[in-house]
């Protein structure tokens, strides 16, 4: 992919320099409030979801360990690849989504699966562009992995890498390039910028109550937080890709499949609480979903726009 044509945001605060065919849309978890969705609103616009064969192509900017990059690419297989992980599993996560979402939109002589398959992956561990990005070099290094047509592409940047809004406004965003096709998603890792706004519940939160962090999943307080990111954001790309499927709210600033129920992980969640996890008896770590290769995951839970509900795996 070539340098994108950027337009306006999808999500939140600022209104950016664009061209015309890339959209914009970013997350921020205020991680010590409780989104509380209005009933009946996240509704579909009618256009496209992502459905079928979705590859993914990944870039790594900046500095990752094997073991750190292996805790995200199980995770991206244990969507669809790794069906035999016992429930709650991170594949049960993903066909919520489809069930939900991407099902209720795909014409009828559209795909009816939705697959994803990892693609290629892409090492920037020098830092080609700095380590201080803004999102339409966020952008670029989303063209870098070579994205497909319904496609998405992931980027995510080192602890030392700081983009534009991250830790302020934003712990990830998803956008896309109308023009080739394909959506993209950057995720941060935040362990040593703002832990306690993009690595809740796995490190104490910045504002709030002030409850005991929770021991993370695969013993990385930054990596296990990107990985909640990363699934809000794709839970987020799939369904609402161009700015013009599900959501809820202002086009420029949508609530999505799992924005719209911010800082809820188990049942009985509520401010500064996670809700009712899983505890693995071995290492003491909290998580709700089991996934690839034997991995533990902390997945946000997804609104149910047919009850106006924030549905958890646990």
């Amino acid at each position: 992919m070539s340098l994108l044509n950027l337009s306006k945001p999808i999500l939140f605060l600022a209104l950016l320099a664009s061209l015309a065919s890339l959209t914009l849309g970013f997350q921020s978890r205020k991680l010590t409030e409780l989104y509380q969705p209005q009933p009946d609103l996240l509704t579909y616009h009618n256009g496209a979801v992502l459905r079928g064969d979705i590859p993914i192509s990944i870039l790594w900017y900046g500095q990752f360990t094997s073991a750190q990059k292996a805790i995200i690419s199980d995770f991206i297989l244990s969507l669809t690849a790794n069906r035999q992980a016992p429930n709650p599993s991170v594949a049960q996560w993903w066909n919520t989504i489809d069930q939900f979402y991407l099902s209720k939109a795909v014409k009828s002589n559209g795909p009816k699966y939705t697959n994803i398959l990892l693609a290629n992956q892409t090492i920037d561990d020098k830092c080609s562009l700095g380590k201080s990005l803004t999102l339409s070099q966020i952008s670029q290094l989303a063209a870098k992995t070579g994205p497909r047509k319904g496609g998405i592409a992931l980027v995510f940047t080192a602890q030392d890498v700081t983009v534009e809004g991250f830790c302020m406004s934003r712990c990830g965003l998803h956008g896309s390039n109308k023009r080739n096709g394909y959506s993209y998603i950057w995720v941060g890792n935040s362990v040593t910028q703002c832990p306690g706004q993009c690595s809740w519940p796995f490190h104490k939160p910045i504002y709030g109550p002030q409850t005991p962090a929770l021991l993370p999943p695969n013993a990385d307080v930054g990596i296990d937080g990107m990985v909640i990111n990363l699934a809000s954001m794709i839970a987020g790309a799939v369904s609402n890709p161009f700015g013009d499927g599900f959501y809820q709210g202002p086009k420029e600033a949508p609530l999505e499949a799992a924005t719209a129920c911010t800082g809820v992980y188990g049942k009985g969640a509520f401010s500064g609480y996670a809700g009712n996890l899983l505890v693995d008896t071995t290492t003491g770590a909290s998580y709700n979903a089991n996934g690839a290769h034997g991995r533990k995951y902390l997945v946000p839970a997804l609104f149910d726009p047919a009850t106006s509900t924030c549905i958890t795996l646990v």
